[in-house]
């Protein structure tokens, strides 16, 4: 963090003594909160929805100090997320919270069961910078919502946007319920020492290590939003138009920076040079044509800091001098942070484009003739976090859908759904650990609780002594079941 940036955000009330005494402190809340009512865990979440609105140029402000964010993308994929998230809590959180009665099974009969949640504790909640208040009060939510203390630790990396953050929670919540904690990984190992109930982390699959480590001292339970290389296949039957334009606005937004953003591209040769030809179109109606028109573009964020633009021009580079063709795009403005958007042809299979996560306006593109050979390339690498498919023929959907495995996949779009409320967003394996959003993040931060309450007693036909009639019954037991 630049001087300036420290001597305007101190990084104050972080010190171990401190986060030690809050932690503390949220536990008799967290004991209380056992109890507490839909009407009152709602009242709470609604709160932070007013706060969030109230401060919409705060949160526009911020987003373009710490990288040149558009308003339209901080509305978007910042607040509106958010929004969108507090009230679905608040309209079905008295239907989430009331006991899921389950029928019993043969031997069980006599028995009433149900599933009660209950709220795991206290809760950590450490976020990234490329969705600060997104990927932090969208997980707030279901945290509230599951009846639960939280402590958030956002990225010291938009610390203007975890400034507004900071002031938000101080203003509407008391450190007992939920607190916040600027600094930088310090911070965090400071908090990842202690024994939370919950931990709920968003960010890159090797820091998601680190923290599943850091849990299982504990035996803490974990939701881990990760990231990886996205995959997007687009064959000979694809709408072309379509799909340019909704895959540069899925890549492109955010300059990239999005973990469920399309990382590279496998086109039918068929294809290919008329979608390159209407994404050039697309990029030019949406940012301008040459390099110098997109940065001074209001409509394309900037890469966060100088390491991160580094790295891409890095990646870049690399690719170049083992022989990759740039056919869109390809400068490099260190010093402005700018990263023009970018494809990349003939890339041999050892540049590090090839293996590394880009998380940036950089978009290989390869051609493909045998879905086979698609499908198993991406069943080579980790599973990603999202897979997108571009195709009108249903036999190769099917195909790629059940002979892949991805966290979320989307057929003739990209992006979305991690809008959609009603379904779990999440990864498997390398890229994420359990589910949020709806009522699958209201359960990431429950714990269910399996109940059985006896009506008439069955079991005791089979207590001691063992007779020879009690064998029997065993038997038909065995062969019935």
């Amino acid at each position: 963090m630049s001087t300036a940036v420290s001597q305007l955000f101190p990084q104050t009330g972080a010190t171990e003594a401190e986060i030690r005494r809050v932690f503390e402190r949220q536990r008799d809340t967290a004991l209380r909160l056992r109890t507490s009512t839909a009407a009152e865990r709602s009242a709470k979440i609604m709160r932070l929805h007013d706060a969030v609105m109230a401060r919409r140029q705060e949160f526009y402000d911020a987003a373009y100090k710490d990288f040149r964010k558009p308003p339209a993308e901080v509305d978007l994929a910042e607040i509106l997320p958010v929004i969108s998230e507090a009230k679905h809590a608040k309209r079905a959180l008295k239907g989430w919270m009331k006991p899921h009665g389950v029928w019993p099974t043969s031997l069980t009969l006599g028995l009433k069961s149900w599933i009660q949640y209950e709220p795991k504790g206290r809760c950590l909640i450490v976020s990234p910078w490329n969705y600060n208040v997104n990927l932090s009060f969208g997980p707030l939510v279901s945290a509230i919502a599951a009846g639960n203390t939280a402590i958030l630790k956002p990225s010291e990396m938009t610390p203007h946007l975890t400034a507004v953050m900071v002031r938000i929670v101080k203003e509407i919540f008391t450190e007992d319920e939920v607190a916040i904690f600027e600094g930088d990984a310090a911070v965090s190992t400071m908090l990842f020492a202690l024994p939370f109930d919950h931990i709920f982390f968003t960010g890159s699959p090797a820091i998601g290590k680190v923290v599943m480590a850091a849990a299982a001292k504990h035996l803490t339970s974990i939701t881990l939003e990760l990231g990886g290389k996205s995959p997007t296949i687009i064959d000979e039957t694809a709408d072309i138009k379509t799909a340019a334009r909704t895959l540069m606005w899925g890549k492109f937004t955010n300059c990239g920076q999005t973990c469920i953003a399309p990382d590279y591209i496998y086109i039918h040769p068929s294809v290919k040079d008329a979608f390159v030809n209407e994404c050039r179109a697309v990029l030019k109606e949406c940012y301008g044509e040459t390099a110098a028109e997109q940065m001074n573009s209001p409509n394309l964020a900037r890469v966060v800091n100088t390491r991160h633009t580094q790295r891409l021009a890095g990646l870049l580079s690399d690719a170049k001098q083992r022989g990759a063709k740039i056919t869109i795009g390809g400068e490099v403005s260190e010093k402005d942070c700018f990263i023009q958007p970018t494809f990349l042809e003939n890339i041999p299979s050892d540049a590090r484009i090839q293996s590394e996560e880009i998380f940036g306006p950089l978009l290989p593109v390869m051609t493909y003739t045998d879905l086979d050979q698609v499908i198993a390339h991406i069943n080579a690498q980790p599973k990603p976090l999202s897979l997108y498919i571009w195709s009108k023929n249903e036999r190769n959907i099917e195909r790629v859908l059940k002979q892949t495995s991805a966290g979320g996949t989307c057929i003739n779009h990209c992006v979305v759904q991690y809008a959609h409320g009603n379904l779990p967003f999440g990864g498997v394996n390398n890229s994420g650990l359990g589910s949020a959003h709806g009522i699958f993040g209201f359960k990431a931060f429950s714990h269910e609780r399996a109940v059985i309450r006896t009506r008439f007693m069955m079991a005791k036909t089979l207590f001691p002594p063992y007779t020879a009639f009690k064998s029997k019954l065993m038997n038909i037991m065995l062969k019935t079941q």
